[in-house]
């Protein structure tokens, strides 16, 4: 089962100026728990909305002089979208409505990625590719329903920026990484620098300086690029086995 083709280099890290994403839970079982939650992952719009606004409506009012008017509201969203969870688009369109923003469903992830059940490994390999057209300027907030590594997210960030968009900040739902920033330290960027030099790049398609924080801690793990590399090729062979016992098949 030969791998996806790997998608445009990751340059560009979430901007400075964002620590953290605004976030309401620390632990998915939160939202897990609401009895709309099953049909809203399989899709349901309605139980979305439901969801979001049981759960997450007063927190947006109450953040809301930290959404930017005028902003462009943006969340992953696979072409394909029958049967995908319907939290991150629905939580999108509430937070556009609250803000005076708009809601863009042009761009889209157009790779499927299978992050459900991942380990860290599968998911630095498994990164996503999106499609649709950028407004150069253009102020976006990316949102989604859950983050835990922030590969997903950052992959968005870099799409928006290298097309010449702004993005103003990250909100989700529930911030699962064990670090809650969105940046690793200065430290650790340069200590994956002076380790690896070009290495990250060549095997994930990721600049250093474009890690997320829990991707940055994962790999700074590793004692050498031999052992990453082997591990990288592991994930590779645990991803098809994980996708095959579920009946599916890698994008190609």
């Amino acid at each position: 089962m030969p791998d996806a083709p790997r998608p445009p280099d990751r340059i560009f890290g979430f901007p400075s100026t964002i620590e953290k994403p605004l976030y309401l839970f620390e632990q998915d079982a939160d939202i897990k728990s609401h009895p709309a939650y099953v049909q809203a992952k399989a899709g349901n719009q309605e139980a979305a909305f439901r969801l979001v606004a049981d759960l997450a409506l007063e927190f947006l009012f109450r953040n809301k002089n930290r959404l930017p008017e005028n902003a462009i509201y943006v969340a992953p969203f696979a072409r394909e979208a029958t049967g995908d969870n319907a939290i991150p688009q629905v939580l999108a369109v509430i937070c556009a409505m609250i803000s005076n923003g708009s809601f863009d469903e042009n761009i889209v992830q157009i790779t499927r990625v299978y992050h459900t059940g991942a380990d860290p490994m599968e998911r630095l390999a498994l990164r996503p590719s999106f499609e649709g057209p950028i407004i150069s300027g253009g102020k976006y907030v990316l949102v989604d329903d859950v983050t835990s590594m922030g590969g997903t997210l950052a992959e968005l960030a870099n799409y928006v920026q290298f097309h010449g968009g702004l993005v103003e900040n990250v909100l989700v739902l529930v911030n699962a990484g064990r670090d809650k920033r969105l940046h690793p330290p200065d430290s650790e960027v340069r200590k994956l620098k002076k380790r690896y030099e070009n290495d990250i790049k060549t095997i994930f398609g990721i600049d250093v300086a474009a890690l997320t924080a829990n991707e940055a801690h994962y790999l700074i793990g590793f004692r050498s690029v031999d052992e990453i590399r082997n591990r990288r090729i592991k994930a590779s062979q645990e991803t098809n086995l994980r996708l095959r016992s579920k009946g599916l098949e890698r994008e190609v």
